[in-house]
């Protein structure tokens, strides 16, 4: 499914981690070093993609990650459409290919889709004029391609050298695309241990395939490792109850202070977000000095920069 994202080897699309290389995602990262520098230097704009215009296409509501990617878009000096499908034709019967013809007539030159539908970036692409890049902003379980990058060019940020770190990722593993694609690129980039920490409902059948280790216990699983992790529960994608309950949850897989201690006493906390307090992650953690929560925000819009300027470039 991911080889129409590439093309001789060169990136094509950005729909998911499965399928690029090492060299792919270190061009990724050091176009974002390249951002960050001109951040430092007082630079907030470039004109690369002046005279684009980008699409964001939201089947699936995400405040956060629709207002990184219009700020990424309009540091290049691209022009941004929003598109709220909930209440645009969508709603009213007219199906996706339609919805995406109207709007390349308007030429559109990159769309960014967000959708609950495992797939539905993929088979934009596929439908598309081949001028046109596609973005995946996330697709139901599957894919969520430039978190899994910003996360893990947030550890390369504090941490440096991939081959030597212990990670885990704790929380509602096989609801969260953000764990699938943090795990692909963390491969990808080396790390030698990854480790998955949930309960036996949240954690994803065959999930040692990924080439990860499973824990059911947080205290385990948190033990010398130098990062953590922190997903939210996905509840609106859990068909039933599949935890007795919020309290319970926090009391057995919370991050709480006596928790981190566990780990290495480097060790650095991250969360995607939006964050629980008091359900996933204590309060007091979430706003500790070990904490870059709020770091991955800045850098993910380093990250979408360098990914839309970089297919742009792509022909």
């Amino acid at each position: 499914m991911h080889n129409i994202q590439l093309n001789n080897g060169q990136l094509k699309h950005l729909l998911c981690i499965e399928g690029l290389s090492r060299q792919i995602i270190e061009e990724i990262f050091a176009r974002a070093d390249s951002f960050l520098d001109l951040e430092n230097n007082n630079v907030k704009k470039t004109d690369l993609l002046n005279g684009k215009t980008i699409c964001n296409l939201f089947f699936e509501n995400s405040t956060r990650t629709r207002t990184t990617f219009e700020i990424a878009a309009k540091k290049l000096s691209a022009d941004v459409i929003n598109l709220n499908v909930s209440t645009s034709s969508q709603s009213k019967g007219e199906s996706i290919l339609d919805t995406i013809n109207n709007l390349i007539a308007m030429h559109a030159d990159m769309f960014v889709i967000r959708h609950n539908q495992s797939g539905a970036a993929h088979f934009i692409a596929k439908h598309i004029n081949k001028n046109i890049k596609v973005v995946n902003a996330g697709d139901g379980y599957h894919s969520h391609p430039t978190q899994g990058l910003l996360d893990a060019f947030t550890i390369r940020h504090y941490k440096k050298d991939f081959k030597k770190l212990k990670i885990a990722i704790v929380g509602d593993i096989k609801h969260s695309r953000v764990a699938r694609s943090e795990i692909n690129a963390l491969s990808i980039l080396g790390v030698p241990e990854i480790r998955v920490i949930a309960p036996q409902t949240l954690m994803p059948y065959g999930v040692q395939d990924l080439g990860v280790i499973p824990f059911d216990n947080l205290d385990h699983g948190v033990k010398d490792v130098d990062v953590i992790m922190m997903l939210r529960l996905q509840k609106e994608r859990m068909d039933n109850a599949l935890i007795p309950s919020q309290e319970e949850y926090f009391k057995t897989y919370g991050l709480t202070s006596k928790r981190v201690d566990l780990a290495n006493s480097n060790c650095i906390i991250m969360h995607p977000g939006p964050m629980n307090r008091g359900v996933e992650i204590e309060s007091s953690v979430a706003d500790s000095n070990k904490a870059v929560i709020l770091p991955q925000v800045s850098f993910g819009i380093a990250i979408r920069m360098a990914v839309m300027s970089l297919l742009m470039e792509k022909k």
